[in-house]
């Protein structure tokens, strides 16, 4: 099983590669995409919290995005002081050209899976999503020595 979690994880690793690479951005600006397609208009802010970044880091992603027309910044209409992040027509196009597929056919094999079945998967992908957070945290934090590994 833990084999099978590896060779996924390298997977999704490899499309997110290519996919940072067809758009022109880095590893860090597709982080970033991907929270704005998930969570829709962000401030810099809550990008830089959902992203794991700094505020100076997030405006340099934004920066980029802009650049490569993928993200814009616009004044929020509730409260025009606010200023958010959201995505461009050119962006959701390219989210759906490449993530769609690979969401339609997801969406295809769970439909072969039974509601407990769902359920069971469900509840393994929110504990391995907490283990993934918690290390990344400990990772942050320096728990482990540069360059020690195990």
């Amino acid at each position: 099983m833990t084999s099978a979690v590896q060779e996924l994880q390298d997977a999704t690793d490899l499309i997110d590669e290519l996919a940072a690479r067809r758009l022109g951005v880095n590893r860090t600006d597709l982080r970033c995409l991907s929270r704005l397609t998930a969570r829709g208009p962000l401030t810099a802010s809550e990008l830089a919290a959902e992203a794991g970044l700094t505020g100076g880091a997030t405006t340099t992603v934004i920066d980029r995005l802009e650049r490569a027309g993928l993200a814009e910044r616009t004044r929020d209409t509730a409260d025009r002081r606010r200023v958010l992040v959201r995505l461009t027509g050119r962006g959701r196009g390219a989210v759906q050209e490449i993530w769609g597929p690979i969401a339609d056919d997801a969406r295809a094999e769970l439909e072969r899976f039974s509601v407990a079945e769902l359920g069971l998967i469900e509840t393994f992908l929110r504990r391995a999503l907490h283990n993934q957070a918690r290390h990344a945290g400990r990772l942050r934090a320096g728990g482990e020595e540069p360059g020690r590994i195990g």
